[in-house]
């Protein structure tokens, strides 16, 4: 494994083999797809820490999601890469779609773990609330209420780990950089749905209160030809809760395109 940076943003390299991009969602990280690894055996996958999360510093230039999208684009630009396996979770969902509208020959793929709609108004109150709260307090509060609400009840009783890692992950966060991307989310507008080609697999959690059954059914049928899968006694952090079942999907996923 390497490290790649591209002005602020760092991204984690490892492998050979055709690529797979992982965009990690909001209080996240590269990390947030660790346990994906060993199912990428064959495949260069880069791992990105989003401009202000992670290890990558925010920056100026184009703001909101689709300058996130950008960021990721410069980046594999910079690498010659013209076409990859796009994987994302939560917010990184909505820069692979933004991504698979604006630069379709880019987007071989797409697997899309707690796959997101844009917010109703008052989630996009709520985020607005969640910069606000950032800025003033800290990340200490948000990684409590988050680490609680968005795991399921069978992770919260039985795998305190993951619990711990979804409390980390927040409490790493630069306060900033965290508040931009609610704010990011906040204002978001949804992609043309309707221009999305490429093969997409959507695979969210029956307990997935972020990204609940209903929100992955009504993406479902805005991309033409994806396919939902809701894994049980599963909350919002796919990855980290139901690993193996995260893995075989998107091994599933690579080995069919």
């Amino acid at each position: 494994m390497v490290d790649i940076k591209l002005g602020s943003m760092v991204s984690e390299v490892a492998g050979d083999g055709p690529v797979v991009v992982l965009i990690h969602g909001l209080g996240g990280s590269s990390n947030t797809f660790q346990p994906l690894m060993s199912s990428l055996s064959g495949f260069r996958a880069i791992r990105p820490d989003l401009p202000g999360a992670g290890r990558s510093d925010m920056r100026p230039g184009l703001a909101g999601l689709k300058g996130l999208a950008a960021a990721v684009a410069e980046m594999l630009r910079a690498q010659a890469i013209s076409e990859a396996h796009f994987v994302g979770h939560s917010m990184g969902t909505v820069i692979c779609q933004e991504l698979a509208v604006s630069q379709a020959d880019l987007v071989t793929s797409m697997t899309l773990f707690g796959p997101i709609l844009e917010p109703p108004p008052a989630a996009r109150q709520a985020l607005q609330a969640r910069a606000e709260e950032a800025r003033k307090n800290g990340m200490a509060g948000i990684a409590d209420a988050v680490s609680n609400a968005s795991l399921s009840v069978t992770t919260k009783a039985r795998n305190s780990a993951v619990v711990a890692f979804v409390r980390e992950s927040l409490m790493r966060q630069d306060p900033a950089g965290y508040a931009r991307h609610c704010e990011a989310l906040a204002d978001m507008r949804p992609p043309e749905h309707s221009a999305i080609s490429c093969p997409t697999r959507l695979v969210t959690g029956a307990e997935d209160v972020v990204a609940p059954p209903q929100m992955g059914e009504q993406l479902a049928q805005r991309i033409a030809g994806s396919k939902l899968y809701i894994l049980p006694n599963c909350g919002h952090w796919t990855m980290m809760e139901m690993p193996s079942d995260a893995a075989q999907h998107l091994s599933l996923q690579l080995g069919e395109n």
